[in-house]
Order: C-alpha cells, then structure tokens, then sequence
C-alpha cells in the first residue's frame, strides 16, 4: 500500500491497537503508539497522535489516559461488558442446537468484542467438548430460510426426520415433503422450534428445526393469518411440556404448598391458584396432556395429584401402573 494511503489511515490503525490491546487494566503509551505505527509504515509524531486520540473521543470511543501504572491511553469502556460476553459464550455453549464446530466459531467472533487480554479470559471458560450438541450443520441456513419465508409471507417444503436405532435422522412419511406456513420460531428445552399453520391438518404444529431437511422457499402464499391472530407464544409454551403435542385440557391440580415455587416456574402467574387446607393448594391450568406432561407430574411424586377432570386421573394412574409393573419381581 502506497506510504500516502497509510497516512490516512493512522487514525484508523490508532483505534485498533486501542480496542484489540487496551482495556482498564492495560494501556499503551503516546510512544508505544508511535513504534507501532512506524513498524507499519506509518510516520507519526507526538501532537498527531494526541489530536488523533481526541477525535476517536469526540467520535464516541470511551479512551482515558491511565495516570498510574501501566500508564498509557486505554479504552475505558465497550458496547459489551465482560460479564455480558461471558453470558453470551455460556448461551453458545450451552445450546444443543448449534453444532461444536460453529459453536467454536461462534466463540471466537464473540471473543473479538473484547480485548485481546478480556477475550483470553472468556476464551479460558470455553468447555464445548463433550458437550451434546446436534450434528446438522445445515441449521443456521434453515433458520435464515425460515425467516426469510416469514418475511415474504410464503409458505416453506421440507423433508421431516426422526432418530433411528442406528442413531442416524431419517425422513418420516417416506421422505414426503411437508408445506406449512410458519409464522414464529421460539426456544424450548435448548432447541430451536419453528410453529407452522400445517395446510393437511388445519392446525397450528410445531417442528424441531435441526429435524428440518432440505428446506425451501415456495412461491405460495402464507396460510393460518387467522388462527395466528390471537396466538400467544407464552401460553403455547407453558401448556407444552418438552415441545410434545397432545389434547389441550384444563386440569386442576392438588399440590403441597411446598410446591408453589415449580408451579409458578412451570406456569407462570397464570395459573388459577386457591388454598386447600393448611399445607396444600389447587392450580387450574391448561395443559396439553402427554406423556411429557406425565413425567414432569410423576417427578413431583407424592407431592401432586391431578383433581379434575376425573378421566384423566384415571389416565395418569394408569400410566403410573404400567410402569410399575416394568419392575414387579
């Protein structure tokens, strides 16, 4: 690059150094700036550099002069806080949905929102081996597709898969394509999940996006406008459990008052609470019964006992009944 150009281009090299190597324990001095930019070409003298560092302040950049040692120009503060990117990097980490190659990848780009000695100790925290993460790589373009699909109001084909014994995803129906109309993508349990108006049905389903194959983008326009109106993705959330479909029921609950907290995590403020005697309560919620919903009640053991309606206590205990009799001697 012609030594004219580097010259222009001093101010930007200045921000640089300053955002990758400084931070409010780590500075660089008027000098140490002026070695680095002559290394790469760039003539500098002391005045340059401190009207350089005025305008990145009038500009917006948060530098300070470190007064005590290391003593030095340093940016004092960033868009993201370290406590936030450690956030951000559990999040990645933590998600099953996003494969450990672009969880790495993930990672390192959030780890350049810091500096270079804040990015070492985010990048000291990184445990994604080992960890279960999904193995579609294809994920992050069906997300892209599904919201582009949502944007122009048209409907999407895919193939949907399912686990085999042999641990590999294979198509359901066949390999048929399914249509839907997907309106609202929403997280549950670590995955991501994609709620459809599904056009054979006339139902609002949903889908797990990293089962979605082969994904594309129809011409057709969207379907389910009404029956979207009023949905809302919170009461959708709290009356499926683990995402499993099943008939919507309004069920009362007897709980031990010892449970209210799981109660209010599970449902939210929603629910219909009333006192029964000294040490229990009732809770009326909607549910959507599955053996999902079985298993977070059979967790509370003694402690729940499904009031109303009557069939469905007798559904419960009979799901109880086969699985104890798994283990009858």
């Amino acid at each position: 690059m012609p030594k004219a150009n580097n010259q222009k281009l001093k101010i930007l090299y200045i921000m640089k150094m300053l955002t990758e190597e400084t931070d409010e324990n780590h500075a660089l001095s008027a000098t140490e700036i002026i070695s680095r930019l002559n290394a790469l070409g760039i003539e500098a003298e002391r005045k340059s550099v401190y009207d350089d560092i005025e305008n990145l302040q009038l500009f917006g950049l948060d530098i300070i002069y470190r007064r005590f040692e290391p003593k030095g120009y340093c940016l004092a503060s960033r868009d993201f806080e370290l406590p936030e990117l450690r956030l951000l990097v559990d999040a990645v980490q933590s998600s099953k949905f996003i494969t450990e190659k672009k969880s790495r990848s993930l990672i390192g780009k959030i780890e350049k929102l810091a500096g270079r000695y804040e990015a070492n100790a985010l990048h000291n925290q990184v445990t994604v081996l080992g960890r279960v993460k999904t193995t579609n790589e294809s994920i992050y373009y069906n997300v892209d597709k599904i919201h582009s699909a949502v944007a122009e109001n048209v409907r999407i084909r895919f193939r949907y898969c399912e686990w085999t014994i042999e641990r590999e995803l294979k198509p359901k129906r066949g390999g048929a394509m399914y249509e839907v109309s997907p309106w609202v993508m929403t997280w549950d349990d670590e995955n991501y999940y994609l709620i459809a108006f599904d056009h054979e049905s006339g139902e609002i389903r949903h889908y797990r996006v990293d089962k979605m194959m082969n994904i594309s983008v129809t011409r057709l326009p969207r379907e389910g406008r009404e029956q979207f109106a009023e949905f809302d993705i919170a009461a959708f959330s709290k009356r499926i459990f683990g995402m499993f479909a099943g008939e919507e029921k309004e069920v009362k609950i007897l709980f031990s008052n010892s449970l209210i907290g799981v109660v209010t995590d599970r449902f939210g403020t929603d629910a219909r609470i009333q006192k029964h005697g000294a040490d229990a309560f009732t809770a009326t919620v909607n549910v959507n019964v599955s053996g999902q919903f079985y298993g977070w009640l059979a967790a509370l053991g003694s402690g729940a006992k499904i009031l109303s309606p009557k069939e469905e206590a007798d559904k419960f205990a009979r799901h109880i009944r086969k699985i104890y009799q798994k283990y009858e001697l």
